[in-house]
């Protein structure tokens, strides 16, 4: 099969580099993953890992949790505690 479209991206300057290292040390290009995903995508349907996508019960938690709010607790025990466990 012919090499003939071209993908292109725009990606912050320094995950291109922290990838493009990682890639070198596997002996890859950015090319070669690029072909890879895609080829893995087109054969099976589905991207070759997975992607978690937190749903609004843990965006919010998380929310909070950045904000400073939330129970914090100094041991596990003190956790089950409260929990009733």
């Amino acid at each position: 099969m012919a090499a003939d479209a071209i993908v292109r991206a725009r990606i912050p300057a320094d995950m291109k580099e922290k990838a493009t290292e990682a890639l070198t040390r596997m002996g890859l290009t950015a090319s070669d993953l690029i072909r890879l995903t895609f080829m893995r995508v087109a054969e099976e349907g589905r991207l070759p890992f997975a992607v978690e996508i937190p749903n609004k019960a843990s965006r919010k938690a998380m929310a909070e949790l950045e904000a400073g709010k939330g129970q914090r607790f100094d041991n596990a025990d003190e956790m089950f505690k409260d929990l009733g466990i």
